[in-house]
């Protein structure tokens, strides 16, 4: 496999403009969606000219050798982090490994994957004895630190590739391999209980990650930006053919920012003030700025934000020309690219003539729902419920061949009359749950209209303030 030098592959790089396709540096071509950005990592020369190895300051790109000591847990740990946004079948073996880069000036160490449309950076400080960079298979990398007892480990790259128990001077013994992959990097790791190798590749052919070039950056709180994910991602689609129904849209203005969700059958609006949290030297946001961001990549973000004990809010960026997305939080930053199209116009569908009011103590109520839920599957998912105003009192039933159940329950109901509707047990579920309360009311139009699910009493976390709504299609039989 032929490979260009470090300094030609710097010069044709340069030479890219807009997002022209970036190839690695490998006769096997990408199988790629469009990449995000033609800016390539900066990694650390020799001299030790370099900048900051943080999240958004890269180390210069060097096929230095690579040896650094650093913490089981502090490996191991940032490992797990970025592990997950590996595809199980990447599309080229590079977009499977972790690029690994070692800084001497910031002794940090940075590990980034990225699948040409989601990257995922991450640092932590170590020793760094020889800085340099390499891919490494990131699912053997994790699997073989997260074995190690605690302590030191010592990485040490340009090693050759040993048998059991040979030492790398007894050349004579070295596996025979082709010439292409003899002349790959060889991570050896090295801890009290024994030495490991993996083979991994040249860093060269790992694709350029993005730098969103942008003037709006908005500060989030870490805390409203997880709730609102949590609130929402479930309610996405997963058909692909629904393509800008398998995001989540942003609506974020001044001071307040919206996610909405929907995969035809429901609808979650959740809104939000971010009022006192935008930076003091960011541009003004004239305009909402709305966007579709993809649920996989945001699941991500939820699953990092959920595994964090800082307070420090979260920086998104947004770039309107190239229409990708950056968040960014202490060392770690993710960037994908936005979904194209126009998201459907929901606001319309919550401005409904609501006949019926009925306010239910939430956790009895998913109790119920559940108990009762062992009756469904496949295909029977249909739960009856029946509103009875002079009871104040509403019943669910789920009815089949080989039984039934009933569940009745107290309730407050506002309404001239009664009132029976179907709905689909999952989806009535998932939607209970999201109210971040510990009531919730329904409101009701006609057995075979919309239904809508809002807070009441008293907020799961009174720190966050966040209205909500979740709209449910009723299954409706003539």
């Amino acid at each position: 496999m032929q490979t260009k030098s470090h300094t030609a592959t710097a010069k044709s790089r340069k030479k890219e403009s807009g997002f022209s396709k970036i190839k690695p540096k490998a006769s096997v071509p990408l199988e790629q969606t469009e990449p995000l950005v033609e800016d390539e990592p900066k990694l650390e020369e020799k001299s030790d000219r370099n900048s900051s190895n943080s999240a958004g300051d890269s180390p210069q790109l060097l096929p230095a050798e690579i040896k650094l000591v650093c913490t089981q847990d502090n490996l191991a740990n940032h490992l797990e982090l970025v592990s997950k946004a590996v595809p199980a079948k990447p599309t080229h073996p590079v977009l499977g490994n972790v690029l690994l880069v070692a800084c001497k000036k910031t002794q940090r160490v940075q590990l980034s994957v990225f699948d040409m449309s989601l990257a995922i950076q991450t640092s932590f400080d170590a020793n760094v004895l020889s800085p340099g960079d390499m891919t490494i298979p990131v699912g053997l990398l994790s699997d073989i630190v997260g074995k190690f007892s605690p302590g030191d480990i010592t990485l040490v790259s340009r090693e050759a590739l040993n048998r059991e128990g040979e030492d790398s001077e007894d050349s004579g013994n070295n596996i025979t391999l082709p010439e292409a992959v003899s002349n790959s990097p060889v991570a050896t790791l090295i801890a009290a209980c024994g030495r490991y190798q993996v083979r991994g590749i040249s860093s060269e052919e790992f694709p350029a990650i993005p730098e969103v070039k942008t003037a709006q950056t908005i500060c989030i709180p870490a805390e409203t930006l997880k709730e609102g994910l949590k609130g929402s991602l479930f309610a996405t689609a997963t058909d692909e053919g629904k393509q800008i129904l398998t995001g989540v849209y942003f609506k974020i203005g001044q001071d307040s920012l919206e996610f909405a969700a929907t995969d035809g059958h429901r609808l979650v609006v959740l809104n939000t003030s971010i009022q006192g949290f935008s930076k003091k030297k960011q541009a003004e946001i004239a305009q909402p700025l709305e966007l579709t961001v993809p649920a996989k990549s945001l699941a991500e973000l939820e699953r990092i934000l959920s595994s964090r004990t800082s307070a420090d809010p979260v920086e998104l960026s947004y770039s309107t020309e190239s229409a990708l997305i950056e968040f960014r939080w202490g060392a770690q930053r993710l960037v994908t690219r936005c979904l194209e199209g126009t998201y459907p116009a929901y606001p319309e569908l919550l401005q409904q003539d609501f006949q019926h009011q009925v306010t239910l103590e939430k956790a009895p109520f998913i109790k119920a729902i559940e108990r009762i839920a062992v009756l469904a599957d496949k295909k029977e998912k249909t739960l009856s419920i029946r509103i009875n105003s002079e009871a104040q009192q509403v019943s669910l039933s789920l009815f089949r061949e080989f039984g039934n159940g009933l569940e009745q329950m107290a309730a407050h109901v506002n309404s001239d009359g009664n009132l029976s509707i179907s709905f689909n047990i999952k989806y009535l579920l998932e939607g209970a749950k999201a109210i971040a309360s510990s009531q919730l009311q329904m409101h009701l139009t006609q057995r075979d209209g919309p239904a809508i699910l809002v807070p009441a009493g008293n907020p799961s976390k009174p720190n966050i303030l966040m209205d909500a709504k979740y709209l449910l299609m009723p299954i409706f039989k003539e």
